[in-house]
């Protein structure tokens, strides 16, 4: 018997989201509107680096301390534009508004964002605005259900987290805002994401 997410989406709703994406990613290719991905995540003063050498009479560990670390939201496209910003203070949806307020007043052209359905990215205070960032031209797309796989700033969290962070970060909270602050600022330019095309397939 296979096991299945509690509330995962039906599979019509989530075949037709999946459909729609795809759509949004062939009218991005095509340079007839900008595609953005978003999404937040939490980098916490619990280091995340996996694995390490140590010899037979050696013990390796990395210090690890409860509190809270720093919190990141991140707008990505698949070129790696990002527009990325970091708060120590809870994400809510007031933050959430003020990224998107900024965000629609640039726009260059039609322009989509893709992300789940986390209560906060549903927000009263952003549904209320939808009607005015529509007009000046961006739009949000929100993913079926339980889709993290479909949400290409998932990779942007992986990496920052195993690959970009060293331990020595992790050693107080004002070093690893340091860190996390100076890796997201590099995406685009030093860091690159190297992303996949677009799986049409359903998965």
């Amino acid at each position: 018997m296979r096991r299945r997410v509690k509330g995962r989406e039906a599979d019509d709703i989530y075949q037709l989201k999946h459909e729609i994406l795809g759509e949004l990613e062939t009218l991005r290719e095509k340079r007839h509107i900008d595609l953005y991905y978003a999404d937040e995540a939490s980098v916490s003063l619990t280091p995340c680096v996996p694995y390490a050498w140590q010899f037979a009479d050696e013990e390796v560990s990395m210090l690890s301390e409860q509190g809270k670390g720093v919190n990141c939201f991140a707008l990505l496209s698949r070129d790696n534009r990002a527009v990325i910003e970091t708060t120590t203070q809870t994400m809510t949806g007031q933050f959430l508004f003020e990224q998107f307020e900024r965000f629609s007043v640039g726009l260059k052209k039609l322009t989509v964002v893709v992300l789940d359905n986390a209560a906060v990215h549903r927000a009263r205070i952003i549904k209320e605005r939808l009607g005015v960032w529509q007009q000046r031209g961006l739009f949000l797309f929100y993913l079926p259900r339980y889709s993290p796989h479909l949400n290409i700033v998932e990779t942007l969290w992986r990496k920052l987290k195993y690959e970009w962070l060293a331990a020595k970060d992790y050693e107080t909270r004002e070093t690893l805002c340091y860190a996390v602050r100076l890796a997201l600022k590099a995406v685009g330019t030093s860091l690159r994401i190297n992303f996949s095309g677009f799986n049409f397939s359903l998965l």
